[in-house]
């Protein structure tokens, strides 16, 4: 059980920050990742929040993408809206980072107590990370509406099949794939590098989002190939999810969520 953090629970604005050169950082490894998974399982199991009312929701999300897209000639957004998860996942992720807080303090994991940080000093910086990462996906959803029209000009395909057929066998829609896909790459690194620290350490300790960002880019860069291997695992979760018609996201958002609080812990010395 690790050490209990600092936490307030009402706002004081004139609490010391911490600096980023206070925030001691560990290397990991591979299987400290398995480990997290785990670990961030049983946190979903210990209390697997309201699965019926998940599954809906994300039914509804995915049918009004859909129908969104379709009604308004954006199919060849399709994609990047559904990949763009990966980049505003971590704000999905706060009230698990905060259940999993509460069972590693051997609290009740409590949904009604898991935004409670809206009323602490840590409201302030998660909220302008919430702005950062929202920012990076309205600019990943621009990049690549360009890359599209670059490719395919002002001719959109006139039915979803027809840009699928396109997408396949043309040698523009092999473009696309190849530059989309590199650029959802940068994107994913990018939002990994800022936010896989960030948020839970904006959640746990005083901290602005400047050193929040700045502690997260440095346990990036410091244990870069694990990072790496983590962001994999992460999309390979999330795709699979997102392949039963997002459904699968009902549990693949909270296990990761949980289990990015656990890969926190192991990241940052308390």
């Amino acid at each position: 059980m690790y050490e209990a953090s600092h936490r307030h629970v009402e706002p004081l604005f004139d609490e010391i920050k911490l600096s980023a050169e206070e925030i001691q950082l560990r290397t990991i490894t591979v299987a400290d990742l398995r480990q997290c998974l785990r670990e961030g399982y049983a946190d979903f199991m210990a209390r697997p929040i309201s699965i019926p009312f998940q599954i809906a929701f994300y039914f509804l999300l995915a049918l009004v993408i859909f129908l969104f897209a379709s009604g308004q000639d954006l199919r060849y957004l399709a994609f990047p809206i559904v990949a763009g998860f990966n980049l505003i996942g971590p704000i999905i992720a706060i009230a698990f980072f905060e259940m999993s807080r509460q069972r590693e303090l051997g609290q009740p994991m409590r949904w009604s107590s898991a935004f409670s940080f809206i009323h602490t000093s840590s409201f302030a910086p998660i909220l302008a990370l919430s702005i950062v990462m929202m920012a990076l996906y309205v600019a990943w959803l621009y990049i690549a509406e360009l890359i599209f029209f670059s490719l395919f000009g002002e001719n959109l395909p006139v039915s979803l099949s027809a840009f699928i057929n396109e997408l396949f066998s043309t040698r523009h829609g092999g473009a696309l794939i190849v530059y989309g896909n590199f650029t959802g790459f940068l994107f994913a690194c990018a939002a990994l590098a800022i936010s896989v620290v960030a948020f839970p350490l904006a959640l746990d300790k005083p901290v602005t989002s400047f050193t929040a960002i700045s502690v997260s880019i440095r346990a990036f860069s410091r244990n870069f190939y694990v990072m790496a291997a983590w962001g994999l695992m992460v999309v390979a979760i999330v795709t699979l999810g997102a392949a039963l018609f997002l459904i699968g996201l009902a549990v693949a958002l909270p296990v990761l969520g949980h289990a990015t609080w656990h890969l926190y812990r192991k990241l940052v010395i308390q």
